[in-house]
């Protein structure tokens, strides 16, 4: 029989023991990924300890020349080729990480009860790729609707690329998608964390993906706020927290986790890749892209005093930076809010992964978070690269790890940052599990 741990919680100043029974402990148990910089999490990890970018030129149609972080993937591993071509590039992202992830996780999938696996992707937008791809194909018929696909609403629906992942799998129970802007993917991971606390799933396939790159729509549109990155060389133009960072460079991605319930997964002698023991979402409800630091500090605030830690017991923060000159600067200030500012943490160290890969939007987070787990095993954290010249304005309560890895003594809780439009904060917040 498993004991149920104990964790101290504070409440409103007052210290006392929080006791989660092993059915309320939610562990991960699988990993799997795509990012500009590698197919699997341990080429990612190995990019990231080595500093390999995956930025890379890029040109859309009616955008023109830019910049991305492209995926090379074969999606042709996991599906056939007529169900590529009928689905989306967010669910070919989907399914292949999620393919992954069961392979990763080392779980019996051939006698699983599939009626009791969840599907749960949190999305930045979806559908937006393919009504484009679609009025620019009628376009050569006079736009003539007899020409317009018949798979423009399955591939359109927001809960598709969930959907896709249980048709591909013969997943049975219940899925769908968390539509959070660039929160989605922490949001992807709470929603299966609750499933399986609520005992609706017995196995949940969560995380974040995004097909962002292949709408044109969106590099206009950042374009347009003046929010768009740009630089001579490719693999320079994503930097975070630097005085000449100028913007966003957009990523494809997805990042799908397995989890379960502690109690299952010792019982099947499962590798456990961390624990959830925080997390917490909150709303700005300020402005529709400007954040708001005052909230995203309270929403980091919330997810240590669910997991009962204090500022001082964290070891890594994975930040959330996208390289925009006042997003940067704002969740600093979020950091020092929530840390607090007076005395900088001294073991406390912070980093960066979109500097490596962009903006993977709806996958961010899940990415953010896979990259960083490895630091349990291997006591490095990745560095955040491009940062030639810190920008005194982004002052942070620990140290930036940046340029080389660095190595610690020991990683044993990672606090992970995504926030998105509309003011919506999401924060994670994982511990090393040995199994007992």
């Amino acid at each position: 029989m498993i004991a149920p741990t104990t964790i101290p919680f504070a409440f409103q100043g007052v210290a006392r023991s929080l006791k989660i029974e092993p059915s309320m402990r939610i562990v991960i148990t699988g990993v799997g990924l795509t990012a500009p910089n590698g197919d699997d999490l341990p080429s990612f990890r190995q990019s990231l300890l080595r500093g390999v970018s995956g930025v890379e030129p890029y040109s859309i149609r009616y955008f023109g020349d830019t910049l991305a972080g492209v995926c090379h993937f074969n999606p042709a591993q996991y599906q056939k080729r007529k169900d590529i071509r009928n689905g989306t590039r967010a669910g070919s992202i989907a399914i292949y990480c999620a393919n992954q992830a069961i392979a990763d996780s080392d779980v019996e999938w051939p006698g699983r009860d599939r009626s009791r696996v969840g599907v749960y992707l949190g999305i930045t937008e979806h559908g937006n790729v393919e009504t484009e791809a679609e009025i620019h194909n009628i376009r050569q018929f006079d736009y003539n609707l007899r020409y317009w696909s018949h798979f423009h609403n399955p591939r359109t629906v927001a809960n598709s690329p969930a959907g896709q992942v249980t048709v591909n799998l013969g997943i049975t129970g219940p899925h769908y998608t968390i539509g959070a802007a660039c929160a989605a993917g922490n949001l992807g991971i709470i929603q299966g964390l609750q499933q399986l606390q609520l005992g609706e799933v017995d196995l949940a396939l969560a995380g974040g993906v995004s097909e962002s790159i292949h709408t044109f729509g969106i590099f206009a549109g950042f374009q347009s706020q003046g929010a768009l990155a740009t630089h001579g060389e490719p693999t320079r133009a994503s930097r975070p927290f630097d005085r000449a960072r100028n913007g966003i460079v957009v990523a494809e991605g997805g990042a799908v986790f397995v989890l379960e319930r502690y109690s299952d997964a010792v019982a099947r002698g499962a590798r456990i890749l961390g624990e959830i023991v925080g997390y917490a979402t909150n709303s700005d409800a300020t402005d529709f892209v400007l954040p708001n630091p005052q909230r995203q500090g309270e929403c980091i605030a919330a997810a240590l005093q669910r997991a009962g830690l204090e500022p001082p017991q964290i070891d890594l923060v994975s930040t959330h930076a996208t390289g925009t000159p006042v997003g940067d600067i704002q969740e600093c200030q979020a950091l020092c809010q929530a840390f607090g500012s007076e005395q900088p943490i001294k073991d406390l160290d912070f980093n960066n992964t979109k500097s490596f890969i962009g903006h993977a939007m709806g996958a961010a987070g899940a990415l953010e978070l896979a990259g960083n787990l490895p630091s349990f095993q291997d006591g490095l954290v990745h560095p955040t690269i491009n940062l030639e010249d810190p920008d005194p304005e982004c002052v942070l309560p620990g140290r930036l790890v940046a340029g080389k890895p660095e190595r610690r003594e020991r990683v044993e809780v990672i606090l992970n940052n995504s926030f998105g439009m509309l003011g919506i904060n999401s924060v994670l917040i994982v511990k090393k599990c040995d199994a007992v």
